[in-house]
């Protein structure tokens, strides 16, 4: 399938990391908040019931947010980079839509060669001495359904969007009418497995290429 547009997410996907847990772990809540990142994934609460809830409770300050940065780098998900090499040779403008905050995700897209526009994520904000004041209340990616409003704005020309993820909310992407990829190579959802239009089991990123090019 030679598709237009072709969007990621990032944690589990990307990286093999969830960054709301490690930021979690950092702080001595981890075991609490992937519970709360795993029933959001899975489908069984709403996103937006636990994004706040999440982040009052770890407060993550702006030095986190750097060590978080690198941590997505260092945990790139096998064959990462090679695909996005593949892509860009191939001319295909690709995107990322994640859930996760965006100043830890940036680093990670400019690693990969994918421009700052095309890095659609959560904003957090912080006090003048680098403590944690707020999210981006207002992000679509804040609550269920966002990742297909972001994918209906990227198509409202009538491309062609695959949307590669592994959770739920990436699959909800088919609303926008998007071409949807299940990445197993972290975690396994059997509700993703359901639904995506096609499902990647394998621990390498490679394994998506065939269905997008």
């Amino acid at each position: 399938m030679n598709l237009d547009i072709i969007c990621f997410d990032c944690d589990s996907t990307l990286s093999k990391i969830e960054g709301i847990d490690e930021l979690a772990t950092r702080v001595g809540l981890g075991p609490q908040m992937a519970k709360l990142t795993d029933a959001a994934m899975n489908g069984e609460v709403p996103l937006e019931a636990v994004y706040g809830q999440r982040l009052a409770l770890i407060k993550p300050d702006a030095d986190s947010i750097g060590w978080l940065a690198q941590r997505y780098i260092a945990e790139l998900v096998t064959g990462t980079e090679a695909v996005f090499a593949q892509l860009a040779a191939q001319g295909k403008p690709v995107h990322i839509i994640s859930g996760g905050l965006r100043p830890a995700i940036l680093p990670l897209a400019r690693h990969l060669g994918v421009p700052d526009s095309h890095v659609h994520a959560v904003d957090i904000y912080f006090h003048d001495d680098g403590s944690y004041r707020d999210y981006e209340q207002a992000s679509p990616l804040a609550r269920n359904g966002g990742k297909a409003d972001i994918c209906a704005q990227l198509r409202s020309n009538g491309a062609s969007l695959a949307m590669i993820g592994d959770g739920k909310t990436d699959m909800e992407a088919k609303q926008a009418g998007a071409y949807t990829i299940g990445f197993g190579g972290v975690v396994e959802r059997a509700l993703v497995k359901e639904v995506a239009d096609v499902y990647v089991a394998g621990e390498s990123l490679l394994g998506v290429l065939a269905y997008v090019l």
